[in-house]
């Protein structure tokens, strides 16, 4: 079982950039779909991105498509999230998710879809 473990939240201004990393343990992440979600307060939980096992294809939620970009780092067992040009609409707590696919091209866009999660970094967005 693999265990997942958020970084890299904080407190920016508006058009600010942040990096944020999910680091996993007890397991390679190269054998999961990594997910990346994220819970505004008083809202639901929703996807934000997503990395297939091979890295071959991306998904975006529209909200974020053009400003985030997910990617791997194999050598450090983690998958990292660039958040560029920040909005204070993207305030919310962030989770990692990971999910053992047997095929390379396999992309998890529901929160149910993951059985491993993290406990989640803070992102405020605000002037």
């Amino acid at each position: 079982q693999v265990q997942l473990v958020e970084s890299g939240g904080g407190v920016v201004q508006p058009g600010d950039s942040l990096i944020l990393s999910c680091a996993g343990s007890g397991a390679s992440l190269d054998y999961y779909t990594i997910g990346w979600f994220r819970q505004a307060p008083g809202k639901g939980r929703e996807g934000v991105s997503c990395i297939s096992r091979g890295d071959g294809i991306t998904y975006y939620a529209d909200s974020v498509k053009g400003r985030f970009t997910i990617s791997r780092d194999r050598a450090k067992n983690m998958v990292n999230l660039q958040m560029n040009s920040l909005k204070p609409e993207d305030t919310a707590v962030y989770y990692c998710a990971a999910q053992p696919v047997p095929e390379a091209d396999t992309i998890l866009v529901l929160e149910h879809n993951y059985d491993n999660w993290g406990q989640g970094t803070q992102v405020t967005v605000s002037s």
